[in-house]
């Protein structure tokens, strides 16, 4: 059981990095990780990136199929999220076995717990 829970976060960080490896890609995902539990709708996040709407539903839609965001509906405005739980089980599955296990790991841990606080 442990080899298939191994092999789903194996693909699910590939997912998200996968994800994550295009530029417009990657400044959505900040720019929404830096707004907060507040999120921005698609309007105000194509303003913000100067991104064409049409690709910015591409690009939204990658994101959100990888886990890394959310999306809900707010009257008539679909409002987007980063989903920090997918991001800090990201890094932690990156930094897993990092340092050797000196403790570099849950220092990084209070940091992100701090930053999501």
């Amino acid at each position: 059981m442990e080899r298939k829970t191994d092999s789903l976060r194996e693909q699910q960080a590939l997912d998200a990095l996968g994800a994550l490896a295009q530029a417009n890609r990657l400044a959505l995902f900040r720019l929404l990780v830096q707004r907060g539990e507040s999120g921005m709708t698609a309007g105000e996040i194509a303003e913000r990136l100067g991104v064409p709407n049409s690709s910015l539903s591409f690009h939204l839609a990658h994101l959100e199929r990888s886990g890394l965001i959310s999306r809900t509906r707010d009257g008539r405005s679909l409002i987007y999220r980063a989903d920090y739980g997918a991001m800090n089980g990201l890094v932690g599955y990156l930094m897993e076995n990092c340092c050797g296990g000196d403790g570099c790991v849950s220092e990084l841990t209070d940091t992100l717990e701090r930053i999501a606080s």
